[in-house]
């Protein structure tokens, strides 16, 4: 097992595991914070893909809809979801992070995740993630009419009521969600950012921060091209009423598969835009967070050897 005396002790890297899982562990709360307006304008975005009659609107129509909401109540927008989010932090990344540094660790790899531990962790941790990302996309489901968020107690007392399995609406697309976003997001990313640090850093005195940002910014079209489809197929699914009936995988597909009939590419991505942005601004405070906390801990290391 690698939760022995030896995912305690400093490796080649400078931190010992434990203190590399902390790290991520920080820049993620860093980066849910910051990035929570976004996230929840780009699910109004792709939610308000239907009236409330059920017929699919034209993108405009949907994206108008979703300023109003910010313009309406920008600060409950804006904060929406953030409580299961943050809660998320530990009850989704710390499986998602412990498979995918676990994995690294018993594999004898004291360097960054490779493909098969991302691959490991999205589909293991998946099961962990869902329910609360089924409670963060519920909390935004009345923004439209009420302009306030459903609290938590409201979403877990009605789930209850099916025994809990309405949290785990939304499986399958967050299976392949989750492993694009740790195969481009937390392994991808950061070799190419050590990348373009060693190919431009020296020769253009770009720092950690511009090549972090500049690494993103390449990672994250390929990211959101590769996700949108499977994050509008989350949000159809998760965003129905739990005491309805649930809309399956099958019913989400033909309902993107109509969307793109009427309005061609742009209703298949709706959101595409503001998931760029979003994935920009994610990647980077998130890696961002996570190499500033790792050289804190390089510093404390160095300074006191009996970790």
């Amino acid at each position: 097992m690698y939760m022995n005396s030896s995912y305690f002790e400093i490796q080649k890297n400078g931190v010992s595991p434990f203190q590399n899982f902390l790290c991520y562990l920080g820049g993620s709360a860093i980066q849910t914070v910051g990035d929570n307006p976004v996230t929840a304008y780009r699910q109004l975005v792709q939610q308000y893909a239907k009236d409330a009659k059920g017929n699919i609107v034209s993108p405009e129509i949907a994206t108008k809809e979703a300023k109003q909401v910010f313009l309406r109540s920008p600060l409950s927008a804006s904060l929406s979801g953030l409580t299961p989010r943050m809660m998320g932090v530990l009850l989704k990344r710390v499986p998602k992070f412990g498979f995918l540094l676990g994995y690294t660790a018993v594999t004898g790899n004291s360097g960054e995740p490779g493909f098969a531990a991302a691959t490991s962790a999205s589909i293991l941790s998946a099961p962990f993630i869902n329910p609360v990302r089924m409670v963060e996309k519920q909390q935004r489901v009345n923004l439209r009419t009420t302009g306030k968020e459903v609290p938590v107690s409201t979403i877990l007392k009605d789930a209850r009521e099916s025994n809990f399995k309405p949290l785990f609406r939304g499986t399958v697309p967050l299976m392949g969600h989750s492993f694009a976003s740790a195969i481009l997001g937390l392994v991808g990313q950061p070799k190419l950012q050590k990348y373009i640090q060693n190919e431009l850093g020296a020769k253009t005195n770009l720092g950690q921060s511009m090549t972090n940002l500049v690494a993103s910014s390449i990672v994250s079209p390929i990211y959101v091209i590769a996700t949108n489809p499977l994050s509008r197929l989350e949000v159809i699914m998760q965003t129905s009423s739990i005491k309805g009936k649930q809309i399956g995988i099958a019913e989400a597909i033909k309902e993107l598969v109509n969307d793109k009939k009427q309005f061609g590419i742009k209703g298949m991505f709706r959101g595409q835009g503001t998931g760029l942005a979003k994935a920009i601004i994610s990647l980077t405070l998130f890696h961002e967070g996570r190499l500033f906390l790792t050289n804190q801990m390089k510093i404390y290391n160095g300074t006191n050897k009996n970790i």
